[in-house]
């Protein structure tokens, strides 16, 4: 990126964040974002690559994994779709097929988690609460009670999503994370 005038000059594979900076596939560490950026992103990006019978947000989905795990995890399970916000809800079965997508998604996760002081590997029980919500979200998202081996033996605690719009999302996200942030989580 150079500057021409008062305009910057965009080169190589960035993409520009809602705040105004851009993000930088070939130096994630480096690039200019921030939670709001984030938020805003996983606020617009539906679950299940847009298949679900209601609009339900990865910022819904994340705000939920938040609060069903022990509260030292919070953060990791506020934060464990954050990469999303750059890279998009790429569905499971195709990221499966996808060696080289993988990989960039494994940098732009460290260097978005990064960003929030964690780390990779997540914890398990982010894991746990990823696929306990994958459990509710398959019935009330989805409305389909198929035989899905990846959660056939998950339990968890009652819990009814609420499909709320973008704008409730990303505040509800930012509002968690600020809560967790400063320690007034409750």
């Amino acid at each position: 990126m150079t500057v021409l005038g008062e305009r910057r000059v965009i080169s190589g594979p960035k993409i520009l964040c809602v705040g105004g900076g851009y993000f930088d596939f070939e130096n994630p560490e480096a690039s200019e974002f921030t939670i709001q950026d984030v938020a805003h992103a996983l606020s617009q990006i539906c679950r299940f690559t847009g298949q679900a019978h209601r609009f339900y947000s990865v910022a819904e989905h994340s705000v939920w994994c938040s609060l069903v795990v022990p509260s030292e995890f919070a953060l990791a399970a506020l934060l464990h779709d954050a990469a999303e916000a750059f890279i998009g809800d790429v569905s499971s079965p195709l990221k499966g097929l996808l060696p080289d997508y993988k990989r960039i998604e494994a940098r732009v996760e460290a260097a978005v988690l990064g960003r929030f002081g964690l780390s990779r590997p997540l914890p398990f029980p982010v894991k746990l609460a990823d696929l306990y919500m994958l459990k509710v979200e398959q019935a009330q998202v989805m409305c389909n009670d198929d035989d899905w081996p990846a959660v056939r033996s998950i339990a968890g605690p009652p819990l009814t999503v609420e499909f709320w719009s973008p704008d409730e999302a990303r505040a509800r996200f930012l509002s968690r994370f600020e809560a967790l942030m400063t320690g007034s989580d409750t």
